[in-house]
């Protein structure tokens, strides 16, 4: 049945192409083409909208290859759909709590804190069977969840180091020196990109704009090493009337080559080393050596008197 309705649409595409002399065959169309015909043969072929339905994870890569946009899942025997995953005791609560702050019969809104929850849990990533067990918890076809999952760099699905160092590839780190940030870190650890060292305890993989362009180069630190403990919906905890913030990641900016290796080491020790700019002629993101200009307090207005508001 499946092979029959691609069969079928794909002579579709190409008797369009053929009968459309003023469509642009360029690449970039031909993809953006068979991607929403991609879709519909998806929704056709699976109950995806049906809570109830079932989309086998093999399938739909079967569905994909078939068009040669091929990313596939490879079964290994400590990542595939027959190994049992749940969540643990400590973190069931958690996970109501998550689902507590959304209406009953959204609960699929919930599926990226729980993810982000069961990859604390599994070590810093997630198998196919932790998003078999979010689909189920929010009561949706598997498939949705791995959308979610493949989409988002921030969820890893291989195994990655009790610490995962992630240095920011966009344009401006990239012209401050990431290149040779991520090369001093690779060479000091002795791996590839997205290797994991012998030890466990480190991997280096690349992350887009981490928001802090005017500290470049930047370097954030995800940290697995106390799995989900610590863990809370917001990441903040009030206690005794103060906010307490359990950071899993920490960023690092103003990294130089030399300073990024001095942060593993510190991590190999134990020690948190301090989170921003590592530059110490620079106060949070002003500029380094201090202001040049603005250096009084600024004029308000002249159109309104500020101390009648």
């Amino acid at each position: 049945m499946l092979a029959r309705l691609a069969s079928k649409r794909l002579l579709e595409i190409r008797q369009a192409f053929r009968q459309s002399p003023q469509t642009i065959r360029s690449l970039s169309t031909a993809l953006n083409y068979v991607s929403s015909n991609l879709c519909f043969l998806a929704s056709k072929s699976f109950d995806l909208d049906s809570t109830g339905g079932t989309c086998a994870f093999s399938d739909f890569i079967d569905l994909v290859c078939l068009f040669g946009v091929c990313v596939q899942h490879i079964d290994t025997p400590e990542n595939n759909p027959n190994v049992p995953w749940e969540f643990n005791e400590a973190n069931k609560p958690k996970v109501n709590e998550i689902l507590s702050h959304y209406p009953s019969n959204y609960k699929q809104s919930a599926v990226i804190p729980l993810l982000d929850l069961a990859q604390q849990q599994h070590g810093g990533w997630l198998p196919v069977s932790a998003m078999d067990a979010v689909a189920k918890v929010v009561e949706v076809a598997p498939i949705r969840v791995y959308e979610v999952a493949t989409f988002y760099s921030m969820f890893n699905r291989a195994k990655v180091g009790k610490y995962h160092l992630l240095v920011c590839g966009t344009t401006p780190c990239m012209i401050r020196g990431s290149r040779e940030i991520e090369d001093a870190l690779l060479k000091h650890l002795g791996v590839k990109r997205n290797e994991v060292t012998k030890d466990g305890l480190f991997s280096v993989g690349e992350m887009e704009c981490m928001g802090c362009c005017v500290n470049a180069p930047m370097i954030t630190v995800a940290d697995y090493s106390n799995g989900s403990e610590g863990y809370t919906y917001n990441y903040y905890v009030r206690e005794h009337h103060k906010l307490h913030y359990y950071p899993f990641s920490h960023f690092n900016e103003d990294i130089t080559p030399k300073r990024v290796v001095e942060i593993v080491e510190a991590l190999k020790r134990g020690e948190k080393p301090p989170h921003g700019t590592q530059n110490p002629e620079r106060i949070n993101c002003g500029p380094a050596g201090g202001n040049t200009t603005l250096l009084g307090e600024p004029k308000p207005p002249p159109c309104r008197d500020l101390d009648a508001c």
